[in-house]
């Protein structure tokens, strides 16, 4: 089957790239041309915002409850696409049925409750210092947001970078990753507008890999792009916040993670592997969630891993378009080469392979668990993003909490016990901006507030916080009687 053909989508219509470029998308399990996606230029993100600022006068005051109702259809409109939205994912991106299907759930969910804050409270009144004198905290939209989505989780993230941001009524920018241009923009796009979505208010640039830096360059520093919202890797997001700060612009930076689960002695060892195994190999580990250290009692150490490599060696592996299947291949053969070479650092500092540990297929890597993981290797301290996690003894409590901290990244974690109150204490001491008491480290609920702290970012997605991120608050002022003036 020939690839298929991709324009970009700007003020309500597609076009091809200013100088006429593409750009091939590939598919990581087959290796092959998934599609061709016109290459935007500088020129095209100009292009884009000048659509995204005409829009906005009009989306910003549009009803409340017509905004509601295109991001309700919306989300009806996922539900309805699911089976091609599990095959796009498959093909573009190597997602399995189960995640692909979650992503298709969490996105719809994503824009409900997008919609539901559209009538929500936007102000306060305030307290005045002049009886004839009233006082408002005004929330209103911010304007252009440009926003970036990962190619990970690409329905979800594509989906969040926009769904509160035109809620609050502003307008969008959004530029995929290059790995998920269709996935992560396009698609998510095109729903939207079937929908109802005005034209103008959503538009999607698509870019070669290679211009990935200019092109985010130039669309943050476009004097009408009020906000930033960013959800990847710590790099780009220190070059992305950096760039975002040099013209004085919030940004929402959702980073990378070295996420723990740490499991008490009192844990349910049966329902502790089958939480590791879910937090550390869901999408073959490729979520930034994903549970790279796994903290045991060193009495339980050794059960605990080899319980946990048995169950490991036995997920279906394979082809994404299998139904069955529940580890497909990473997003590339970069990327499985990356992954191996932790995995061989670390093997040959003397950790043990309790399954996998072998060389790549491709974009394929086996699941791995590893043991006797120690500081001086690499897989100690960086991040994985595949499908490899770390089993690591300790003797007390308060060792395991020197060690959760013990890193530069502060996204999630979990806590596996029967005794809430200990998960509680352990909570209040980890230094994470999300933490999951007798749960693994991987969860998302669009109704609250996701972030991270440290190098993992700052701000956040969802809830009330998110309606914040997208909007400005104003004073504003009104008299009932003339003022009096001093001269």
């Amino acid at each position: 089957m020939a690839p298929s053909e991709h324009q970009l989508i700007i003020g309500g219509g597609t076009r091809p790239a200013a100088h006429g470029r593409t750009t091939a998308d590939t598919s990581p399990h087959t290796g092959e041309v998934f599609a061709e996606v016109a290459a935007a230029s500088v020129e095209d993100v100009t292009a884009a915002v000048d659509a995204a600022a005409a829009a906005f006068g009009q989306w910003s005051r549009t009803g409340a409850l017509r905004r509601r109702e295109i991001l309700l259809r919306a989300a009806d409109l996922l539900g309805e696409h699911t089976e091609q939205l599990v095959e796009l994912m498959a093909g573009e991106v190597g997602g399995t049925r189960p995640w692909a299907a979650f992503n298709v759930e969490l996105a719809a969910n994503i824009l409900r409750e997008a919609a539901a804050s559209t009538t929500g409270p936007r102000g306060e009144v305030l307290t005045s210092s002049d009886p004839d004198e009233w006082s408002f905290a005004l929330r209103q939209p911010a304007g252009v947001v440009a926003a970036f989505a990962p190619w990970n989780a690409p329905l979800i993230l594509g989906t969040r970078s926009f769904a509160t941001a035109l809620a609050m009524g502003n307008t969008v920018v959004l530029k995929p990753s290059e790995q998920a241009p269709l996935t992560a923009g396009l698609r998510l796009a095109e729903i939207l507008r079937e929908a109802g979505l005005p034209d103008g208010v959503l538009n999607v640039i698509t870019n070669d890999g290679a211009d990935g830096a200019e092109i985010g360059n130039a669309l943050i520093a476009d004097r009408r792009v009020r906000r930033v919202n960013f959800t990847g890797s710590t790099e780009v997001g220190r070059s992305i916040g950096i760039e975002a700060a040099r013209h004085l612009k919030p940004a929402v930076l959702e980073l990378g993670g070295k996420n723990s689960v740490l499991v008490l002695d009192d844990a349910d060892l049966d329902y502790a592997v089958d939480a590791v195994a879910f937090g550390a190999f869901m999408n073959a580990g490729q979520i930034c969630m994903s549970a790279d250290r796994v903290l045991v009692p060193e009495a339980m150490r050794a059960e605990f891993t080899e319980r946990l490599g048995k169950k490991v060696a036995g997920l279906p592996f394979g082809d994404p378009s299998d139904p069955d299947t529940v580890l497909g291949p990473v997003i590339d053969e970069a990327a499985a080469r990356r992954i191996s070479a932790l995995v061989d650092d670390a093997l040959e500092r003397g950790a043990v392979a309790h399954c996998g540990g072998q060389p790549p297929e491709g974009a394929f890597y086996r699941p791995t668990v590893l043991s006797d993981v120690t500081p001086e290797q690499r897989i100690h301290s960086e991040e994985i993003f595949g499908p490899v996690t770390t089993v690591l003894g300790y003797e007390s409590v308060e060792e395991a909490i020197e060690v959760v901290n013990d890193t530069p990244y502060g996204l999630t974690g979990g806590v596996i016990t029967a005794d809430t109150r200990k998960g509680w204490e352990i909570a209040r001491r980890v230094e994470t901006g999300i933490f999951h008491i007798n749960d693994q480290s991987v969860g998302d609920q669009p109704q609250a507030p996701f972030g991270g702290i440290k190098d993992s970012g700052f701000g956040h997605f969802g809830g009330r916080s998110g309606v914040e991120a997208f909007t400005d608050t104003r004073w504003v002022t009104f008299r009932e009687q003339q003022a009096h003036y001093p001269f």
